[in-house]
C-alpha cells in the first residue's frame, strides 16, 4: 500500500496545474491518476486535430445524455477527455476567461476570495500570453502559452467588418478591461501546436522524483476514515489499489466526473444513493445538482466566390495544407474550432453581453452534428455563426444509476428548461440574422441554409432552436462551491468538501455559476488558485 501527501484524481486541466504546482518546491509526494492514457495521439496536438479526437473513444469519453424534452427529445453526445490533459486535449483551443462580473458575482454570492481581483492574480500567473503579456490584465511568462491566429480568412476579415456595421465595437482583446465586441479569437498554441494543460504543466513536472503518474487508472472511491479521506482505490491492470494520502484528497475529474465519485464514496443526496445501492456516509443534496452548460445553435450559410474550409479539407488542398503545416506550421492544420468571436447584449440594461458568437469559414451536416456529434464538413463553401447564451438560468443534474465504478451515470442537462433561456436564444439567433445582412458579407453570402426562410419567426427559431441546438462543451457546477449554511454548496471558498476532512475538489465543477464564455482558461485559473490554498493549509498545520 502506498503512500503520498497527496493523491489527485484525474490528469485533466486542473490536475495537471495541481500536479505541477503541489511538487515544485519538492517537499511534498504526489500520486496523480488518469483514467486514460498518454497523450501520444499525434492528432491531439495538431491543432485541427479536435475534429478527430471530439470523436474517437481512445482519448474521449464520450458521454450520452438522458434524452433531454427540452431540445427536442433527444439525447446529446458530450466530449469529455479521457488522456493526459483531459478536455484541454481534445478541445477547440479557445482561451476566453469570461466577464470580470461573473467572478465578482460569484464572491458576492458568498464565494469569499473568489472575485476578479482575487483570480486575476492567477489568470496572470498561467498565462504565457505572446501578444499581450506586459498588459496588466495578461501574463507573459506563464505555462499556458496564449498566441494569435496565424492566418485570417477573407469570409473572417468580412464577418469582422460586418460586425462593426452591425455596431458593435472592434476589440482585440475580449479577455481586456470589456467583453462587448468582435474579434479573431486567441489560441492555447504554441509553435503550432496544441497547448494542452499536459504541455504546459504536467510534463515539466513529470522528471520529479515526488510526482507519481499512473495512468488508465480508474478510481473507484475515497476512502473515509472517522470522517477524513484518506486515500483511494482504484482499478489498474485488472487489480484493485489502495493508496493512501496523508494529507488530502483532490477530485479534478472534471463536471461528470467528480460528483460520480464522491457519489460512489458515498458523498451525496440519499435520495440518489439508496436507490444505487450505496452507504451513506455524507448526506450532501448538492453534489450532482446545479449543472449548467452552454447550449450551442448554429446559423448556417452558403458562400460563393472563396475557398472555405469545406474545401480546403480534402483533395489536393488538403495535401497541400499538410506541406504547409509540415513547413510553416500555418495553413488549416492550425485552425481552432471557430475563427471569430462576438459578444452581443440582446436587450438593453443589461451589464455585459449575454450572448457569445463562435464564426468560422466552414459548414458541417447538421443532421449528423445535431444527433451524433459527428463533424461532417460539406462540400461546398459554407460559413457558420454559432450562438450561445452565456449565463443560461436552466439547471440540470448529473448522478450515478449503479454502485459500479464503471457504469455510466445519469446526465440530464435540462438545456432551454428557463423561459429566459429561450427568449435570449431566439435573439441571438435574430442579431445573427442582422450580421448576415451587413454590406461586408454581400460578396460573399448566396443564402442562409439553416434554419433558412421556413423560420422567419421567433416561434420558429425557438423550435429549431430545440431541434438543432446542442453542447458546447462547458458543463459546470456539479460541485458547487459556497457560503456556509447553503446546504446546495458541496464544497467551502476553500473548495474543501463539506462533511469530509482532507477532501477537496478542484475542477471546473465548483463553478456556483457558469462563465461567460469557454471554461479552460477559468478552470486553470481555479487549480491555480487551489494550490496557494492547498500549500498555505499544508502550512498551517506545520505551524500548528
Amino acid at each position: 500500500m502506498a503512500e503520498y501527501d497527496y493523491i489527485i484524481v484525474g490528469a485533466g486541466s486542473a490536475g495537471c496545474v495541481l500536479a505541477n504546482r503541489l511538487t515544485e518546491d519538492g517537499t511534498a509526494t504526489v500520486l496523480l491518476l488518469e483514467a486514460g492514457g498518454r497523450d501520444t495521439n499525434p492528432m491531439i496536438h495538431i491543432p485541427v486535430g479536435y475534429a478527430k479526437t471530439l470523436k474517437d473513444p481512445k482519448v474521449n469519453w464520450l458521454y450520452e445524455t438522458e434524452v433531454d424534452a427540452t431540445s427536442g427529445d433527444r439525447a446529446h453526445v458530450w466530449p469529455r477527455g479521457k488522456v493526459l490533459g483531459g478536455s484541454s486535449s481534445i478541445n477547440g483551443l479557445l482561451y476566453v476567461r469570461g466577464q470580470a462580473a461573473d467572478y465578482d458575482n460569484w464572491a458576492q454570492a458568498g464565494c469569499t476570495g473568489w472575485s476578479f481581483a482575487d483570480v486575476l492574480p492567477y489568470f496572470r500567473r498561467a498565462e504565457g500570453n505572446e501578444r499581450l503579456g506586459s498588459d496588466p490584465l495578461h501574463g507573459g511568462d506563464g505555462p499556458l502559452n496564449v498566441s494569435d491566429i496565424t492566418e485570417h480568412h477573407p469570409v473572417s476579415d468580412a464577418v469582422i467588418k460586418a460586425g462593426v456595421e452591425a455596431g458593435l465595437p472592434f476589440n482585440d482583446d475580449c479577455n481586456g478591461a470589456s467583453q462587448d465586441g468582435i474579434s479573431y479569437f486567441q489560441l492555447t498554441v504554441k509553435n503550432g501546436r496544441r497547448w494542452s494543460a499536459a504541455m504546459a504543466y504536467l510534463r515539466p513536472a513529470l522528471p520529479r522524483q515526488n510526482l507519481s503518474l499512473v495512468t488508465e487508472a480508474q478510481a473507484e472511491r475515497v476512502l473515509i476514515e472517522h470522517g477524513r479521506a484518506t486515500g483511494v482505490r482504484y482499478a489498474v491492470g485488472g487489480s484493485s489499489v489502495v493508496a493512501k494520502a496523508r494529507r488530502e484528497v483532490i477530485l479534478s475529474g472534471g463536471a461528470v466526473n467528480s460528483p460520480q465519485l464522491l457519489e460512489l464514496s458515498g458523498i451525496g443526496d440519499p435520495a440518489v444513493l439508496r436507490p444505487a445501492g450505496i452507504e451513506i456516509r455524507v448526506a450532501a443534496p448538492g453534489v450532482g445538482a446545479n449543472l449548467q452548460d452552454h447550449y450551442v445553435v448554429s446559423l448556417q450559410y452558403r458562400l460563393k466566390d472563396c475557398v472555405s474550409v469545406n474545401e480546403l479539407s480534402r483533395g489536393w488542398r488538403l495535401v497541400r495544407e499538410g506541406l504547409r503545416y509540415a513547413t510553416m506550421r500555418k495553413g488549416l492544420l492550425t485552425m481552432s474550432a471557430a475563427h471569430v468571436q462576438a459578444y452581443i447584449r440582446t436587450r438593453p440594461g443589461l451589464d455585459g453581453p449575454d450572448v457569445q458568437y463562435h464564426i468560422l469559414p466552414a459548414t458541417v451536416d447538421v443532421e449528423k452534428f445535431t444527433t451524433k456529434q459527428i463533424w461532417e464538413l460539406e462540400r461546398l463553401p459554407g460559413l457558420t455563426m454559432a450562438a450561445c447564451q452565456l449565463r443560461p438560468e436552466s439547471r440540470g443534474s448529473i448522478h450515478v444509476k449503479s454502485a459500479d465504478p464503471l457504469a455510466r451515470p445519469a446526465i440530464r442537462p435540462n438545456y432551454l428548461s428557463d423561459q429566459l433561456d429561450r427568449d435570449t436564444i431566439v435573439a441571438g439567433l435574430t442579431w445573427g440574422r442582422l450580421l448576415s445582412t451587413q454590406p461586408a458579407l454581400k460578396p460573399y453570402l448566396v443564402g442562409e441554409m439553416m434554419p433558412g426562410p421556413d423560420a422567419p419567426s421567433d416561434a420558429d427559431l425557438l423550435t429549431y432552436a430545440q431541434q438543432a441546438g446542442t453542447t458546447i462543451y462547458h458543463p459546470v457546477g456539479t460541485c458547487a462551491m459556497g457560503r456556509a449554511g447553503d446546504r446546495q454548496a458541496v464544497v467551502d471558498p476553500e473548495l474543501r468538501v463539506r462533511g469530509v476532512d482532507g477532501l477537496r475538489v478542484v475542477d471546473a465543477s465548483v463553478m456556483p455559476r457558469l462563465v461567460s464564455g469557454n471554461t479552460n482558461a477559468p478552470t486553470i485559473m481555479i487549480a491555480e488558485k487551489a494550490s496557494d490554498l492547498i500549500r498555505a493549509a499544508a502550512k498551517a498545520r506545520l505551524a500548528a
